[in-house]
């Protein structure tokens, strides 16, 4: 995505019908709804599904990816052995985490140029079989989501919450999400109709308070399209002095808090790693409507899960900024698309 190589991409999975899927910052190299894209892989963000189409893979591609620890969910998917080509502009990235058997140092948009051309100067045609390998997994994977998404239980569910907003957006709208409890739920469920940067997490070393500072940014950069910026109640309370500034400059952010009164990353882990032994991770609720509303910043509470579409399109459709408390499913309980939590 940022060697902007998106339609070079996009003609070299055509040409070979190669399945696709995406680390959470390679989001937008390809349009999630293309047939041959199983969406992002990875123990955050990532589920059973997308896992399944690495997993029967015989030959990988990394393309300007480092094949960390998260992407490849500890290094088990691809498994070792698995034939790896890999791209990268850094050659020090290349062979770092897996034997390699073909490495390119090269931007991504020029190397799938360049392989485009020596293609396009072949008489014969290959296919892959990417699209018939990926059709059935991202079946499964969207109707399990489908059933999250539709459930009337409160606290509201994530998954209904990031549903409502996709209904809601426009293609071009700028979502950032906090490495919390966002991050998961938009890398897997916030499905891109378009290639190009949307999504932006920076989820990496989980440092809470980024999304709304970056909200900031995305508005003055980019004047005039809508800008949705997503975080914990923890996270909120690491930078929400930075409200003043959205008030003062009159950005068109709408904030949505996941209010589920725990620092929820860290508690799951402990619930899974700790016998449900928890230390530091409870606070009480915080009135995050009445907060924004002392900052002149219009709010609402979504409780009722009936009630969050229209409450979210009143946020999403007003002129000036916005922010929505919605009372959430404690990250501990819910059904996240996180395969190992890490405390």
């Amino acid at each position: 995505v940022l060697a902007r190589g998106e339609d070079e991409l996009t003609a070299l999975v055509e040409a070979l019908d190669i399945a696709v899927a995406t680390t959470i910052s390679g989001q937008g190299a390809i349009p999630e709804t293309h047939p041959n894209c199983i969406g992002v892989v990875g123990s955050n963000g990532g589920v059973p599904e997308t896992r399944e189409v690495v997993e029967h893979a015989d030959l990988v591609l990394f393309a300007g990816c480092r094949a960390g620890s998260v992407t490849t969910e500890l290094w088990r998917y691809p498994a070792k052995g698995t034939r790896i080509l890999h791209v990268d502009s850094d050659p020090e990235v290349i062979g770092a985490s897996y034997k390699t058997e073909v490495a390119v140092v090269s931007d991504a948009r020029l190397a799938f140029a360049a392989l485009n051309a020596a293609l396009a100067a072949r008489d014969d045609s290959h296919s892959f079989g990417g699209a018939a390998a990926v059709a059935n997994p991202k079946a499964r994977k969207w109707r399990k989501f489908q059933a999250l998404a539709e459930s009337l239980d409160s606290p509201i569910p994530p998954e209904r919450t990031v549903a409502t907003l996709r209904r809601l957006l426009d293609d071009d709208a700028i979502v950032v999400g906090d490495p919390g409890t966002p991050c998961p739920y938009i890398s897997a469920y916030y499905e891109l109709n378009a290639s190009g940067r949307r999504l932006f997490s920076n989820r990496a070393h989980g440092a809470l308070g980024y999304a709304l500072s970056a909200a900031v940014g995305a508005a003055v950069g980019a004047p005039g399209q809508k800008v949705v910026s997503l975080m914990g109640d923890g996270s909120f309370g690491f930078t929400c002095g930075e409200l003043e500034t959205v008030k003062r400059l009159a950005l068109p952010v709408t904030f949505i808090v996941f209010s589920n009164s725990s620092y929820g990353w860290i508690k799951a882990g402990q619930k899974t790693a700790f016998g449900e032994r928890y230390y530091s991770v409870d606070f009480d609720r915080t009135d995050h409507r009445a907060v924004a509303e002392a900052f002149g910043v219009t709010a609402f509470r979504a409780d009722d899960p009936e009630s969050l579409e229209a409450t979210l399109r009143k946020a999403v459709e007003h002129p000036g900024p916005t922010l929505v408390d919605v009372i959430s499913q404690p990250l501990q309980d819910a059904r996240a698309p996180v395969s190992e939590w890490i405390a």
